[in-house]
Formats: structure tokens, sequence, C-alpha cells
């Protein structure tokens, strides 16, 4: 793969992005396609190392955006919802809703995608700290153990949940998590067709919940929790000992582990100043109800990058103004209720009876709008 890593004299740029994830890559692709100077930085030397997410796409993302269907897979259009006794609600829609993501492979084209766009990569740099200088910011990186200082305009944080650069910058960072933890199968024969199948049980999956994604190609068993509730390896070892009859397991391949924090508090309030942004799980653009995050990642990185050619084109910083996640937020407040709802649940008990009441209309309709509305991340105005 190729990369920038010696970086000797690479020491100003007009953006500079901390971290090569989907939100990242997508933010400096845009940024150099309009014409601008990026760096872009990731502490791994191979973008498609170290996976921590399952990687679902869904339709509204899947028509919005091109994404290259090599780097994906089959369609899914089938969900089944289980109680914790495995009483099962299961619902189709007539549409192609799912398609996991290879994220591997995929992270690796959307940086290939950035060089085109003549992006500067810098493999195995680890973001230290960052200072304002002037009408800018200058961003201290530890690389093949050197320290350099790059002088920017601009500086966006798409370092992850746990975002240095929020911090840094004086912005909000996350405050509520969830730990997922799955492993991924090859080989494993489909248990009764394609299906994204959700397990919402307390005593496993504290807050969340246990799944088992099926398309034909891989298997992904996963859980997933507060993690001052459960014990996330352990949990794992007992979802995946409870699926023994109902999905063949045994007769397919662990390909990998991985997991990772996800943020639910919803889109944080200060994601922008004059001299940085926030994108992806750095602002908390993840469902607090679903804890999925590519649509908003794509959505809200699409909309940061507009801005910041729009505050090059007018050389006015005061144009990120505009940049802000307060009335986000207020397009997700029915799912912020829920999510404290699923977090108040236990008790398996009291879980069941929740399941029962989604078995029956209108819940039932509930549930088939939770996993299938064409809803989408909101515009930054």
């Amino acid at each position: 793969m190729s990369s920038d890593s010696s970086a000797g004299d690479l020491t100003s740029a007009d953006v500079v992005v901390v971290g090569a994830g989907l939100a990242g890559l997508q933010c400096a692709r845009l940024v150099a396609e309009a014409g601008l100077d990026v760096v872009l930085l990731d502490r791994k030397e191979d973008v498609g190392e170290r996976v921590h997410t399952t990687g679902i796409f869904v339709r509204k993302s899947l028509e919005d955006f091109p994404l290259p269907p090599s780097c994906l897979g089959p369609p899914v259009r089938r969900a089944v919802l289980y109680s914790p006794a495995r009483r099962a609600l299961s619902l189709t829609s007539r549409h192609d809703e799912f398609r996991v993501g290879r994220m591997a492979a995929l992270y690796r084209e959307r940086l290939d995608r950035c060089l085109e766009a003549g992006v500067r990569f810098v493999s195995g740099a680890r973001y230290r700290t960052a200072r304002r200088m002037g009408r800018g910011i200058v961003a201290e990186v530890a690389t093949e153990g050197r320290s350099l200082s790059w002088e920017t305009r601009l500086l966006v944080g798409a370092d992850g949940a746990n975002s240095q650069v929020a911090r840094d910058l004086g912005l909000d960072s996350n405050t509520e998590w969830l730990v997922g933890l799955e492993s991924v199968h090859s080989g494993v024969p489909l248990a009764d067709g394609a299906a994204l199948h959700c397990f919402l049980d307390p005593g496993i999956a504290p807050g969340y919940l246990a799944w088992v994604v099926q398309d034909g190609e891989e298997t992904h068993v996963g859980v997933g929790g507060y993690p001052d509730r459960f014990h996330p390896q352990a949990a794992l070892a007992e979802f995946t000992a409870s699926l023994d009859g109902r999905f063949a397991l045994d007769d397919g391949r662990l390909v990998e582990t991985r997991g990772g924090r996800i943020p639910v508090n919803g889109v944080l309030r200060r994601i922008g100043t004059d001299v940085g942004l926030l994108v992806g799980d750095a602002a908390g653009a993840v469902s607090p109800l679903t804890a999925g995050g590519f649509d908003a990642c794509l959505r809200l990185s699409r909309q940061a990058a507009d801005l910041i050619v729009r505050r090059f084109e007018t050389d006015d910083p005061r144009v990120l103004a505009a940049y802000s996640g307060g009335k986000l937020r207020t397009r997700f407040w029915s799912r912020r209720w829920m999510r404290a709802l699923l977090a108040g649940v236990r008790s398996p008990a009291t879980m069941e009876l929740v399941c029962g009441a989604l078995r029956c209309p209108p819940f039932r309709s509930l549930a088939w709008q939770v996993f299938f509305r064409r809803r989408s991340f909101p515009d930054v105005d």
C-alpha cells in the first residue's frame, strides 16, 4: 500500500485529518477533490488492520453513496428479533435493506480513492497534541521514533469515540458508551436464509443486544452492552454456546474476533471551532438506539467537507459556526428516549414482556420501522 511515511519535508497543509476510519477517509477525499492540500494521519501501517466494527450498511446509505459492490456482502432483507426466551419476531422488507461491509477491503479501497484525489497519507503516525498558532493550528505527531509538527489552517478529528483531538480543541467528548465484541466466521451454512438476527437479553447483553448476521458468505456473532454491567468475552462465549443447534458455527471457520467502544449519547453539541471539526464517532455520530454509525458517519463527513471547502473559498472562519451538533440533537430525541428505556430494562422477565408487546399491533409496526425505515442523518443548516 502506498503511503508517505517519511514526511520529513511535509510540515504544512490546508487541512490535516487525524484518523483513517470511514469518517476520516470520506472527509479527506472530498476536501482533496475540491482542490485543497490534505494530509491524512493514521497510527496503523495498514488501514485494513484491526477492524473494530461489524460494518452493516443500511439501504439509505447504499442508495446515496457510491460504495464499491466488491467490498459489500450479499443483500439482506429480513430481520428477526428474539426475546430472552428465544421467541422470535420475523420482519421482512420488499427491498434490499442491509449489506455487511468487508471493512478491511473497503478501508483500503477508500484510501486508494484518497490517494487518487491527492491526499497525502502518513501511516504509523500517532497524534499527540495540538496547539493554536496565529489563525491556524499546529498538530504534534510521533512517527518512526520522530516528532513532527504539522502546521494547518484546519484540524479534523476523525480519531474515534475517545477523541484526543476533541479534548485538545476544547470540544465535547462522548460520555455514554457501549462495548461490542464479535467473532467473524466463514463457511457457515445459512440457518434460514440471509438475515439480521437480534437477541434482546439483558442477561447477556445489558442495555443493548446480541446478534448473528448471516448474508451467505460471512456469519458475524456478537454481543454488546454497558461495560460496567458485563464481561464481553464471557458474554460472547455464553451467547455462542447458546446458539448450538440453531446456527452451525462448527461447520465454518473462525476468521477473526474484533470489538471496541460504541458511543450512544447521540451527536455532541460542540463539534466544531474556527480551527477544527469532529466527524464520525468523535462527533458522537452514532444512533443512540441502534448504535449504527455508518450512515451518520458518511453524511456528517460530507457536510463537514462542504463547510471546510466553503471556509477556504471565502477565507472566513465564521463559516464553520454552522457546524454545530445542537440542532442535530433535536432530531434524535425519540432515539435518545428509547435508548434510555432500553438501558433501564435490566430484568429478562421485563424484557420478555417488552418483546411480547412488539409482536402485537401497533408495536409490531414500531419494530418494523426501527429496522427498515429510511431515516438518515439530518443536514447541517
